[in-house]
Parts: structure tokens; C-alpha cells; sequence
């Protein structure tokens, strides 16, 4: 609420829309509690390969796939952070199954969790091994390090483990544990629909979003602003539109719409709620690929809330019923006026729709 400054632009929101008729604001606010989890302990193991090189280099493999989230970045900050080097010196090499077989799915919002708790048992292995190595030379370098530990035919190369959350759940009872933790948020949307076009422009929206002790910050609000666009386009844009016959017409750029520039909020605000503790997690953190998502249909109530505001002045009283993806063309008949009026409208079962809703 105080970020976003809700109750002050509620009233600018309501003085706006009783100084214009064709156009209106629409201001809404949704939380969030996302369960983060598989609900299956064997669906979240992990492993992970951690080799020192006589330079003093690391190379990590673990079993997530890097699709842009930043997995392989978190890895190395991971590895860094357990051996105490720089970034710089630790490399990643791409997910294989020549070194780490048998990987889960990387999805549910738990890549980095699960591998990094991996790669940080695999360094914490090399570390102890290494002990008696780095107490002999405190002052040392790693290249020092591990040319001592080759000379002591001591191994310099370790497999980390991580056997899964403790999760279970009997639907039938409806006792359990299902979930590793719980990811909470905000969003609040402020909106600008035409009236006569059904057209809707994104005003703002601020997120603030419990993500725990952040290993990245910039990866982090990258995935929470990317999954509420995904989330906005989910909700407003995206629209599958079926022959009678079953045959899908929304198909490729022209005819499915993706969010584009131009759809992205004039104002993006995205903050954190203090970090909590978290022992069970990767240093406290959480995973973000998800729970963001859901974050945009604070837009489509945004949009409900600019319909409602017209339909009042138009005398529509009566309840509003909306449904998803909130197209321009939904959005242009919800504010009934005279010129939605002249539009025939057949009766049900007279004629063979060009497409059905699904």
C-alpha cells in the first residue's frame, strides 16, 4: 500500500474518471502466496561436479538447464562463495549427462535451489579434503593449494548431493507437507482504457515481492518483472480462438499476440520485503520463476475496475462478469453505450459461430 501509493492514486483515479467520459482509469492491487515445491521428495534431488585445477581454477557442472534465468550464474556465485575466490576464477561448463546423470527437471522455480545446495555440498566436501592443505599455508593462493594437494595425491575432485526437500502429501486425507516454502507478493496496476476502442494502456505497476536473502538481485527482479509481463500478456492479450471444427485460427505472430514494448508498463516498480530466514533453503533465498506470473492479472482487474467506472456513468448497476484474456474487443463492448447498441445481435443457436470460446 505505501509503496505504491494507493489510496492517493485512488482518489486521482476517481477525479480522472468523473472529468472524462471516452476514457477511464481503472487502479486494482492482488496478493500473492505461491507454493514453491513437487510435492515429491525424488523430485528434488540434485547433483553437482566440482573440479580445482592446478591454475587454481574451478569447474562446476550440476544438472539445471540455464533457459535464461540465470542458473549458471547463481552456480558460479555458489562455488565462489564456498571456496572463497573470485568469481572470475571459477567456470561453468554446460549441462551434460556425461557428468551429472540422472538430473531432475529444472522447473517449479527450483533450478538454483536444488543445484546450488548440490554445488555447495561439493565444494564444502573439497574444502574439508582440503583442510590439513590450506592450515599448512593461511597465505596461500589456490594455485599454492591445489599444486600442495596434487603433490599429496589428495583429489581435487568432488561430486555434490542434495536428496530433496522433505515434502509429502496425502490428497486423500488431505494431510501433508507439499510444499519446500511459500513465496508472498503484491502488485499493484493502474490502467487507461478507450472506451470507444477498447485499447488499454499500462499507467504503472509496482511488485514488492518476499524473495528471502537475494544471491542476485538483478537476476532476481529480471524474473520477476519478465514472469509479470508473461503474466499481463496471460491475462489481456493472449486469446486462442477455435474453429467450430476444432481448428486452432491463433496461430504464429499474426494471429497470437504476445506482449510487445509498447505493453510494458509506463512504470515499473519492483522492490523487496525484508529477508527472512530460511534454513531449509540455498542461504535463505527463493525461487522466482514463477510466482510472478500470477502477479499479472493485477492488470485484468485494473481494466475490470476502468469498465465498472464507465458502465456507472452509463447507469449499469448490475454485476460485471469478465472473462480472461481481456481483449480490446471485450473490453469495447463491456462499456455499453449507444453505439454498442446498434450492433444486431442474433440469437443463440441461429447461426454457426466463426469461432468458440474456450
Amino acid at each position: 500500500m505505501a509503496t505504491s501509493s494507493f489510496s492517493l492514486r485512488k482518489v486521482a483515479v476517481e477525479k480522472f474518471n468523473s472529468e472524462n467520459y471516452w476514457k477511464k482509469k481503472g487502479l486494482a492491487m492482488v496478493p500473492l502466496k505461491f507454493p514453491v515445491g513437487f510435492g515429491s521428495t525424488a523430485a528434488c534431488q540434485a547433483a553437482a561436479l566440482v573440479h580445482i585445477y592446478l591454475d587454481g581454477s574451478v569447474l562446476v557442472t550440476h544438472g539445471g538447464i540455464e533457459m535464461g534465468q540465470g542458473v549458471h550464474t547463481k552456480m558460479i556465485q555458489v562455488a565462489s562463495r564456498e571456496l572463497r575466490m573470485p568469481m572470475s576464477n571459477v567456470h561453468l561448463r554446460g549441462t551434460s549427462t556425461e557428468t551429472v546423470p540422472n538430473a531432475n527437471v529444472s522447473g517449479a522455480s527450483l533450478v538454483a535451489d536444488l543445484n546450488g545446495l548440490a554445488v555447495k555440498d561439493a565444494c564444502q566436501t573439497l574444502l574439508k579434503r582440503l583442510e590439513p592443505i590450506i592450515s599448512k599455508n593461511p597465505k596461500g593462493t589456490w594455485k599454492d593449494w591445489a599444486q600442495a594437494a596434487f603433490d599429496e595425491s589428495i583429489s581435487l575432485s568432488a561430486t555434490g548431493y542434495f536428496r530433496g526437500y522433505e515434502t509429502h502429501m496425502n490428497w486423500e486425507t488431505g494431510e501433508g507437507h507439499p510444499f519446500a516454502y511459500f513465496v508472498f507478493g503484491a502488485a499493484c496496476s493502474e490502467v487507461e482504457i478507450d472506451c470507444l476502442t477498447g485499447a488499454h494502456k499500462n499507467i504503472r505497476t509496482d511488485i514488492v515481492m518476499d524473495i528471502g536473502h537475494s544471491i542476485n538481485p538483478a537476476l532476481d527482479v529480471g524474473q520477476i518483472e519478465g514472469a509479470f509481463i508473461q503474466g499481463m500478456g496471460l491475462y489481456t492479450i493472449e486469446e486462442l480462438k477455435y474453429s467450430p471444427q476444432g481448428v486452432l485460427f491463433t496461430r504464429g505472430p499474426d494471429q497470437y499476440k504476445i506482449p510487445a514494448v509498447s505493453d510494458v508498463p509506463t512504470e515499473l516498480h519492483v522492490s523487496f520485503l525484508p529477508p527472512s530466514q530460511n534454513s531449509n533453503t540455498l542461504y535463505s533465498s527463493k525461487g522466482l520463476g514463477e510466482p510472478g506470473v500470477f502477479l499479472g492479472c493485477s492488470v485484468f482487474f485494473a481494466i475490470h475496475d476502468a469498465v465498472r467506472a464507465a458502465r456507472q456513468e452509463r447507469g449499469l448497476l448490475g454485476p460485471l462478469k469478465l472473462d480472461s484474456p481481456l481483449t480490446p474487443e471485450k473490453i469495447r463492448m463491456a462499456c455499453e453505450d449507444k453505439f454498442t447498441k446498434m450492433i444486431p445481435r442474433d440469437e443463440p443457436g441461429s447461426y454457426v459461430p466463426w469461432n468458440i470460446p474456450v
